[in-house]
């Protein structure tokens, strides 16, 4: 029988710095599936290569001589639409650039290793991100949605009015897994919530350094309180927590109340912070109350963990294909049955609004015993 190999994904490797440039080189090489077609030095060059070489994914680093990354992504999505992932070091202003980028319309983020001759456990990542950017739908200009706030250093008037509902279910919790293309679908789901929406917990894949940043972009954009989690940290209406980078986050439950437990156990699925950690302790301790979602992302990352919450009895769902930037995460929780049912993505937060408002009523305590002795009016 004939043997049919599958096409190899051609990447251009942007950086200034040769030994990023070896090291990126090396850690994609390894894999059969990925050739590495040609490397630049800066926009210039590799401006003239992707015309020469036309390769299917860009690594980009943002800071370089004679253009920074982010003008010439710019370029790109405008003359030469391509998926991109961009490498950035892990400083503040670095983190909040790198932000905007996926804003632009890169596909992922990946932190630059922090020794000098070892990717360690960034090369699988690495990988995974080339091979899910190669199919990944893109978000070109223009593509955003009308109520788009702009950049990550947006004014807090963007939080817009207040806006309520009546929550019967004191211990209903929302959690929101996401990958590729997760933080614009997180950013455009939370910016339509009411300010006291259940509780919410996520995990996005997202490289130390720049949950931070990511978090303070959403609480800039958000009527409801976004920041990154820390450990022990008490759950409320109105609160949204994200999962720091490089640690996973799980959920406890104290009486009538959660609280989350940051920890730096080993990768799930390549990850940390992975998806599944957080909902197979919630199915543990919120089972019902739960309204679980896995969004957009590479992998089977959150499937697992959205099967058993269903078992559990929650609110299950998963993004559809059509709005997913990479249908991967969705896709598996759906054939696994994890997800009871497939949203696109601007209608997603009316679903959490709406599975919020019709979780049924805890069950009332039982009424304390009376005295056996007869009152005395």
């Amino acid at each position: 029988m004939p043997s049919f190999s599958r096409k190899k994904v051609r990447v251009l490797v942007v950086d200034d710095s040769s030994i990023v440039r070896k090291l990126v080189t090396e850690a994609l090489s390894s894999d059969p599936g990925i050739e590495v077609v040609g490397t630049a030095v800066d926009p210039y060059m590799a401006r003239d290569k992707i015309k020469e070489l036309q390769p299917d994914v860009l690594t980009l680093d943002i800071e370089m001589p004679r253009m920074d990354g982010l003008t010439f992504l710019q370029l790109i999505m405008e003359h030469r639409p391509m998926p991109v992932i961009i490498m950035s070091s892990h400083t503040p202003r670095s983190s909040r650039t790198a932000l905007e980028a996926l804003r632009m319309g890169a596909v992922d983020v990946l932190s630059k290793p922090d020794g000098p001759y070892s990717f360690g456990d960034l090369g699988p990542q690495l990988i995974e991100m080339v091979k899910a950017a190669a199919g990944a739908k893109l978000r070109l200009p223009g593509m955003e949605s009308a109520d788009d706030a702009g950049p990550a250093d947006a004014t807090p008037a963007a939080k817009g009015p207040p806006l309520t509902i009546s929550v019967t279910d004191q211990r209903a919790i929302i959690l929101l897994g996401a990958s590729t293309g997760g933080t614009e679908a997180l950013s455009d789901v939370l910016r339509q919530l009411p300010c006291n929406l259940p509780p919410i917990v996520m995990v996005q894949h997202i490289p130390p350094h720049f949950s931070q940043a990511f978090a303070e972009r959403l609480n800039k954009l958000c009527r409801i309180e976004v920041r990154e989690a820390k450990d022990g940290d008490w759950l409320r209406p109105g609160l949204a927590l994200l999962a720091p980078g490089n640690f996973h986050m799980v959920l406890h439950r104290v009486g009538e109340r959660y609280r989350v437990r940051v920890t730096d156990g080993p990768m799930v699925w390549h990850q940390r912070p992975a998806v599944d950690p957080l909902f197979q302790s919630a199915a543990d301790c919120a089972g019902s109350h739960a309204i679980a979602g896995v969004l957009t992302g590479m992998g089977k990352d959150g499937a697992e963990g959205l099967l058993r919450l269903r078992k559990e009895g929650a609110t299950t769902f998963a993004q559809d294909e059509a709005t997913s930037v990479v249908y991967g995460m969705p896709r598996v929780a759906w054939e696994n049955g994890g997800a009871q049912r497939q949203l696109p993505l601007e209608k997603i937060a009316d679903f959490l609004i709406r599975a919020s408002i019709s979780l049924p009523a805890p069950t009332p305590p039982p009424a304390p015993a009376t005295s056996s002795t007869p009152d005395s009016a």
